[in-house]
């Protein structure tokens, strides 16, 4: 296979600006960072463009079609939080270079009746494929029941253990079954005997303050119930916690919609009908909330130096999960990142190199030698002005540049 050479574009590795860089892919890989394109190599001439690693969504929630419309946004990987993209099921994603990569939790554990059985409508049932193997559906009320699932869904091919804490409360079910303490901190210790990551669903200070006690990895939501305070930055921190705030969820649970991101033609041109009425609509579930309290909590998370991931919470193409589309939600992400007060450069780490090591994805997430060549290049300098990242020219999966 030939050598393939990104010349004259700024490089964003990841974690900071390189400058002007050739950028060398050999294979699925990057071969070399810097001097001059080899000899007989395909040239790509990123000239006003920015090379970035190929971006990440710390959370969705896969439906059919969604991995190949998240990598024509340059989403290379998306992690799953709740659905049937495990090991046994994604062999042919993890070959296939038309669609982004993938990790799962599987299924999350949550009492019978719990969060979120309570977003669907009755009666609805989703319209796709079964996969090969069914994932273990760890409904769990007692420690005991917890700390029993989670080898199971290891060995069920899990990336990750995920736990919901949710009474409900955001949703408009309050009293809805919620894991106890003592239930939670008993599956996050059998956890850490397999050494498996730990994330926690919650939408509350009070959840929040609950997966910190617990010893959770990271948390897949900002609250949005109340006002930040000093004390809970603190326990966040101190508990070595991420945050993926999904802040373009906050904004829909508030009945914010995606409409303007639709319209933005950048957008428009990649969404079919469907996609495009989702993101115009919105959960609507929490009009009380304060989108300007989850900014303060954002930048104070930041601030406080806690690894903030980029993460949508975007579904399947159904009005009632609107607000919110594969790809193109994460770029919106971005923007809300940084109007929460982070900067460019920041929020762009959040999307590759912070994600890709809070969750042990060693071979992606930066431009270095020797990584997977997933890359976006991207007109105009995102790390100036944000939206440029939907300036898409070129996307690479594997060293295998998408055609459309």
């Amino acid at each position: 296979m030939a050598l393939t050479a990104i010349t004259n574009a700024r490089v964003f590795d990841g974690e900071k600006s390189l400058g002007v860089q050739t950028v060398v892919i050999d294979g699925a890989r990057i071969a070399r960072v810097g001097g001059d394109a080899p000899r007989g190599s395909e040239t790509v001439d990123g000239s006003g463009a920015t090379l970035l690693p190929g971006l990440i969504d710390a959370h969705v929630h896969s439906a059919p079609g969604s991995l190949a419309l998240a990598l024509r946004f340059g989403v290379t990987t998306e992690l799953e939080m709740q659905g049937m993209n495990t090991r046994e099921n994604r062999g042919l994603i993890t070959d296939d270079d038309t669609v982004a990569d993938v990790r799962s939790a599987g299924f999350a554990i949550t009492p019978p009746g719990g969060h979120p059985s309570e977003l669907m409508p009755e009666g609805f049932r989703p319209k796709w494929d079964l996969p090969p193997v069914m994932p273990l559906m760890p409904f769990s009320t007692t420690p005991e029941e917890a700390a029993a699932f989670v080898p199971q869904l290891l060995a069920r091919g899990s990336d990750f253990i995920k736990f919901m804490i949710d009474d409900g409360s955001v949703e408009g079910h309050p009293g809805l079954p919620s894991l106890d303490q003592a239930t939670v901190n008993a599956g996050v210790a059998e956890a850490k005997k397999y050494g498996a990551l730990t994330v926690a669903h919650a939408l509350t200070v009070e959840a929040t303050r609950m997966a910190a006690e617990a010893g959770i990895d990271g948390v897949t939501h900002v609250f949005m119930d109340q006002p930040h305070t000093a004390e809970i930055i603190s326990l966040i921190k101190d508990a070595g916690m991420f945050v993926i705030p999904c802040i373009s969820l906050n904004a829909s649970m508030m009945g914010i919609t995606g409409s303007a991101l639709a319209g933005d033609p950048r957008v428009a041109a990649r969404l079919d009908s469907k996609w495009d009425q989702t993101l115009r609509s919105s959960y609507d579930r929490y009009p009380q909330g304060k989108l300007d309290d989850v900014y303060d909590t954002v930048r104070a998370l930041d601030a406080a130096g806690i690894d903030v991931l980029a993460g949508t919470d975007v579904s399947m193409p159904e009005t009632f999960f609107g607000g919110l589309a594969h790809g193109a939600s994460l770029h919106h992400e971005l923007q809300y990142l940084v109007a929460a007060g982070l900067t460019p450069s920041r929020a762009l780490r959040a999307a590759t190199a912070t994600t890709a090591r809070r969750f042990h994805l060693s071979d992606r997430g930066r431009i270095a030698e020797g990584l997977r060549a997933d890359l976006l290049l991207v007109d105009g300098d995102p790390t100036s002005n944000i939206s440029d990242t939907l300036n898409t020219r070129a996307i690479w999966r594997r060293g295998t540049r998408l055609t459309e």
